[in-house]
């Protein structure tokens, strides 16, 4: 048998072995090819701060640049398992630059000599400055809203204000300290879990990433007291007597109700609000006059009002001459005889009518103008702006006790009404 040589044909042999590894080399390379990835939102970790912050410095971040992104370049079958929580970015302040450039340099822990990395900005960009402290108030904002028939009362907060520590420029850009508490749905007095949130003087928020305080991780809370709310009547007494020949007939006032709030046992021991002194002195009066009266001075200890503004009420007096009466009805209340099907009537500003009538006293007392009062549209067939005298009918056993001295002429407008036209039905396809 004839012996076989491994020299033989040698040439060829290389060629095949150089062969294969190309084409190992490729079909490695088309199955898990190399690619590039971007991860973005990767935290920068600060190492060697001491080497500012031994002095009595600090250091600010400035532009975001806490937070970069990192380009990766490795293979499919690497990237395929790397998340940014993988990935770690360091910046060494032995490293700075101009007092203000820290070089970022990402790698990826496990994954030694499997890709290469770049972080986007390169460098984080600091501001070192003194560190200082600074004490500031703490106020409440307060969001939401309470339960029904309750609303909040006295709030404070626990701790009363905040330590602050920071880089100079940052901690001094703080306008104030702010406590953030949502009260919706609350019913009782008690303590809620508020967020702290620092403002600047254009109300824009400072973050607190690089600030430190002395909150603690009880963090802030409020003492929210709540209060239990209830509508109050007004009681008027009037003061004085009105000129010879003139009465007090009467008075309205607007709000008729306050709503007010406290405790259930202060509001258990009031039913109304009473203002008994001169408040509404009618001395030598004539005639129907108004007067604001300021019922703070009135609400008993314990007891305020729900909308602090609400104080002021604007009480009407009525002094009308001995056997008369003016009676106020409101325009609405007019009944609107003998108009036209296709036309429309509205009121110009006038809310209220006024009559007066005269006659004795008891009699006048019961007039009821319920449905009393009425203008014929007759005579007022086309749109337009009218005067139309109101008509009043009194009852037939008191007509010829009473008069009307003063019967009102009321501003109407008359307009057309809108034709409703009917949807015309589709027409069917040929």
């Amino acid at each position: 048998m004839k012996k076989y040589k491994f020299t033989n044909n040698l040439g060829l042999k290389i060629m095949a072995l150089v062969f294969a590894a190309l084409l190992w080399l490729i079909v490695v390379n088309v199955d898990d090819p190399v690619e590039t990835a971007t991860f973005r939102n990767v935290p920068v970790t600060m190492q060697n701060v001491q080497l500012v912050t031994n002095d009595g410095h600090t250091y600010r971040v400035l532009d975001d640049t806490e937070s970069v992104s990192v380009i990766v370049k490795a293979k499919r079958s690497v990237l395929a398992k790397i998340t940014v929580s993988n990935i770690v970015a360091n910046a060494d302040m032995a490293e700075m630059q101009f007092e203000t450039l820290v070089p970022i340099t990402p790698t990826i822990p496990g994954y030694e000599g499997k890709y290469t990395a770049e972080a986007v900005p390169g460098n984080l960009k600091v501001k070192v400055e003194k560190r200082i402290l600074r004490t500031l108030p703490l106020t409440v904002s307060v969001s939401g809203t309470p339960r029904d028939g309750h609303v909040i009362g006295e709030i404070t907060t626990n701790p009363d204000k905040v330590q602050v520590r920071g880089s100079e420029s940052l901690v001094n850009s703080i306008d104030k300290a702010v406590a953030k508490v949502d009260v919706s749905g609350i019913s009782k007095t008690g303590v809620l879990p508020a967020e702290l949130e620092y403002y600047d003087s254009s109300g824009n928020v400072v973050g607190r990433s690089q600030l430190t305080d002395n909150i603690g991780e009880e963090g802030v809370t409020v003492n929210v007291t709540v209060l239990d709310t209830k509508n109050l009547a007004l009681n008027f007494n009037v003061t004085g007597t009105p000129e010879d020949g003139y009465v007090f007939s009467g008075l309205t006032c607007e709000p008729e109700k306050i709503q007010v709030c406290g405790t259930k046992e202060a509001l258990a021991e009031i039913s109304s609000l009473d203002i008994t002194d001169d408040a509404l002195d009618i001395t030598g009066t004539t005639g129907k006059f108004e007067k604001t009266v300021d019922i703070l001075p009135y609400l008993p200890e314990g007891i305020e009002l729900v909308d602090e503004t609400a104080n002021n009420i604007i009480v009407t007096v009525k002094i009308e001459q001995i056997d008369a009466r003016t009676i106020e009805l409101p325009v609405e209340s007019i009944r609107v005889d003998n108009l036209k099907d296709n036309l429309l009537i509205s009121y110009e500003s006038e809310t209220e009518i006024e009559m007066q009538f005269k006659g004795p006293q008891d009699v006048l007392k019961k007039l009821d103008m319920e449905d009393a009062v009425s203008i014929d549209m007759k005579n007022h067939t086309k749109p337009g702006k009218y005067d139309v005298q109101v008509s009043v009918t009194l009852p037939d056993d008191i007509k010829n006790e009473v008069k009307l001295t003063k019967r009102p002429v009321i501003k109407v407008t008359v307009t057309e009404k809108e034709e409703q036209t009917e949807p015309s039905e589709p027409k069917e396809e040929q």
